[in-house]
């Protein structure tokens, strides 16, 4: 029987289970999961942090990662700054990227979520305040994101997956993982 587990990255660690050369100074996924044969779907850069949904079968990993399908992700963003409702409302309609337009984002501001503390903290700049944002995409370009937000001039400071399609991350500790049985899952 196939297997999804739902992990919470913590914040530096690399999103797979080997370190080819063992040169990377940071940990893999092998220190928090030890299933055999299971593969992230879909990837977290090592300093996002979050939701890292891992399967053993092929296809769900694929109807997971793969854009075409519009699994929906949201991400709750530390940004610089506070963005006004223009702003938010220029990443609702999509952003222009070095690599084109991204596709329409929903996009709200949020007060302080209660998350567990990130190590290492970001760094604070008191002449620059910080807020929070919920971002919830379609699609995953490579540190779409970060790239999106800066684009606004809001640049991420603290980047958390909270949901992948039905999925959330809620009740999980950085490095804690719990398996979900797949007949209940829906994507």
């Amino acid at each position: 029987m196939a297997r999804l587990i739902l992990l919470n990255k913590p914040y530096g660690v690399l999103c797979q289970f080997t370190d080819p050369g063992g040169t990377s100074a940071h940990a893999t996924l092998a220190r928090y999961v030890d299933v055999p044969g299971v593969y992230p779907a879909g990837r977290l850069d090592t300093d996002s942090e979050g939701l890292l949904v891992l399967t053993d079968d092929g296809r769900l990993q694929a109807r997971i990662a793969d854009p075409r399908h519009k699994l929906e992700k949201t991400y709750l963003a530390q940004v610089e700054g506070t963005p006004d409702e223009a702003t938010l409302e220029a990443v609702r309609r999509g952003v222009r990227l070095k690599d084109g337009l991204t596709r329409p984002a929903k996009a709200r501001a949020i007060d302080d979520p209660a998350l567990w503390p990130r190590d290492p903290p970001i760094r604070v700049r008191k002449s620059v305040p910080d807020s929070w944002i919920e971002l919830t995409l379609s699609e995953g370009r490579n540190r779409q994101v970060r790239r999106m937000t800066a684009a606004v001039g809001h640049p991420t400071l603290r980047l958390v997956r909270w949901r992948v399609g039905d999925w959330t991350v809620e009740g999980l500790a950085p490095g804690e993982w719990r398996e979900v049985p797949l007949e209940s899952s829906r994507t």
